[in-house]
């Protein structure tokens, strides 16, 4: 029996696309369509299932009650160039087969990345791990860029001197900054390139990890297009509500305020000095309800 065959991504393998300055993602190869999970989940569902729905409406059935073996049947394995700081959050996905390349066998080349002036802002006030535009003038955002440019060339120079003395390869590279490239191979099943992507496409994602998400996004979406369309229906796009959440709601829906709503629900907003709440329960709360307002509010 041939192995399954999707023409258009087919197209796509040897095809690396670029990330950031100097990084990349490219589709090695995979296994399997939305055909392997549909196949896959007639096993478990018996003869005749597919009378009962179509092949479409089975996969966002799967997807949508959280029926995750048959997205294990497909897999992809990809070919990645990035920063050793995306690497390291990259790497917390530990439901993939990675093999990186090793600075103990290769000497590094001369690419660190330098974000580009739009990336560059300031540390958020309201999330302790991101950023936030904060009004920088042009020439400060570049002033940054400039001394990351600096310390980058200087730590490579120490490296290369350190090499050109004999010290071994795997002590030298101690002193390259994390913003230097590396790269490896990536193998994962889609139930897993699922959940990657839903934490990496999130905003709340890292900037620079979100390029990555984005590039690898489009090439999943040509291998399993209806599948990747249940994913974005049911998981990336969709709306979780807490039990607390949905109380707040049901109040609301009873013609009650928002802040009456939130006192019987128990999400606090703000602090006993009337100052605003950050982060927490009701704050994200306040984003849901806002996320829903906007997608369902008529457009002029």
């Amino acid at each position: 029996m041939l192995r399954v065959s999707v023409p258009e991504a087919d197209k796509l393998i040897g095809i690396r696309r670029q990330v950031l300055d100097h990084g990349f993602v490219g589709l090695v190869d995979y296994m399997g369509d939305d055909g392997a999970i549909v196949q896959a989940a007639r096993v478990s569902y018996g003869a005749g299932t597919r009378t009962l729905r179509d092949d479409r409406g089975l996969i966002r059935y799967l997807l949508r009650h959280q029926h995750t073996t048959p997205f294990e049947m497909v897999e992809m394995k990809f070919v990645a160039k990035m920063p050793i700081f995306v690497a390291r959050q990259w790497i917390r996905h530990r439901t993939a087969n990675v093999n990186e390349n090793s600075l103990r066998y290769s000497e590094e080349e001369n690419e660190y990345y330098v974000p580009p002036i739009e990336a560059v802002q300031a540390q958020s006030t309201s999330n302790r791990q991101g950023r936030e535009e904060k009004g920088w003038s042009p020439e400060k955002k570049e002033a940054v860029r400039e001394a990351i440019r600096k310390h980058s060339e200087a730590s490579y120079a120490v490296y290369t001197d350190l090499l050109k003395e004999g010290v071994a390869r795997e002590l030298a590279r101690a002193v390259l900054p994390v913003n230097f490239y590396t790269k490896w191979y990536w193998k994962i099943d889609l139930h897993n390139m699922f959940h990657f992507l839903g934490l990496r496409l999130d905003a709340h994602a890292q900037w620079e990890i979100r390029q990555y998400a984005v590039a690898m996004a489009d090439m999943v979406k040509v291998i399993t297009p209806i599948a990747f369309e249940a994913f974005e229906d049911f998981a990336l796009n969709s709306v979780r509500l807490s039990n607390k959440d949905q109380a707040a709601v049901a109040v609301l829906l009873r013609g009650s305020t928002l802040e009456e709503a939130l006192t019987k629900a128990g999400l606090e907003t703000k602090k006993a000095d009337g100052t605003l709440i950050k982060m927490g329960e009701g704050p994200e709360f306040l984003q849901k309800l806002e996320t829903i307002q906007t997608r369902i509010a008529p457009r002029r």
